[in-house]
């Protein structure tokens, strides 16, 4: 593997952390460990600098006027859309995954986004709360995906991104499809943490991060989230019943 240290920023947690998104952080170092790969989490609040020379980037969600904060000091800041064009691995959820687009709607009023995204936000015409789940592109590799969602925004996609699923139960972007992609960057609506449910998503995020392809990295106990992943599907199977 190319790193022998994964070096993990979790970014804004003053500002954006809801919903157990920091678990995100949790999973990644622990499967990180697992194989073998020291792992230097970095929690960096919206009054630091942001480092350069991490290897992954992690942003979590949180209301409006926080989301609002967040957008203006990270494009101050300038280090993520760096790190974007670097080619480093970025994981965006919720808020965080609006504000990595063009524009994003808070406090009654649009705002400018990073644009590290090719996409827009605005606000639905009623809040998506409840679980979530989809079949993601199939050039990622990771198979179905399963989360909770919560926010009142609808996510528009262009041309320079690829929807991160295709929603077969919630809401995501805008009942069709889930998320976006482009490159080493995700953005998702998927909280509870989405790695917690989604072992795959987060290897695939690791095996960009160490320069490596997902099927390299060495296998792990993967029991557990598996079954989570299987009561999850159930319940959605029952209730659709």
């Amino acid at each position: 593997m190319a790193i022998s240290t994964l070096r993990i920023v979790w970014l804004y947690p003053d500002l954006l952390s809801t919903y157990g998104d920091r678990g995100n952080l949790l999973v990644l170092a622990h499967r990180a460990r697992a194989r073998g790969i020291d792992v230097e989490p970095m929690q960096i609040r919206s009054d630091q600098h942001i480092p350069h020379t991490a290897d992954m980037y992690l942003i979590g969600g949180g209301e409006d006027g926080p989301q609002a904060v967040a957008a203006d000091r990270l494009l101050q800041d300038g280090a993520l859309s760096r790190a974007a064009e670097a080619g480093k691995p970025i994981l965006a959820i919720c808020a965080g995954y609006q504000l990595l687009g063009s524009s994003f709607y808070a406090n009654g009023r649009a705002y400018e986004g990073l644009n590290i995204l090719d996409l827009r936000s605005d606000r639905g015409p009623s809040r998506a709360v409840g679980e979530i789940a989809g079949d993601a592109h199939p050039q990622l590799g990771i198979g179905p995906i399963t989360g909770f969602e919560n926010h009142g925004g609808r996510t528009h996609l262009g041309e320079a991104v690829q929807p991160l699923a295709r929603v077969t139960a919630g809401v995501g972007n805008d009942g069709a499809t889930e998320g976006a992609w482009a490159g080493h960057v995700i953005g998702t609506y998927m909280h509870g943490p989405g790695l917690a449910r989604n072992p795959k998503l987060a290897d695939l995020l690791l095996a960009w991060a160490v320069g490596t392809d997902p099927a390299q990295l060495p296998p792990l106990d993967d029991t557990w989230p598996e079954r989570l992943r299987f009561e999850r599907f159930q319940a959605l199977q029952a209730a659709a019943q």
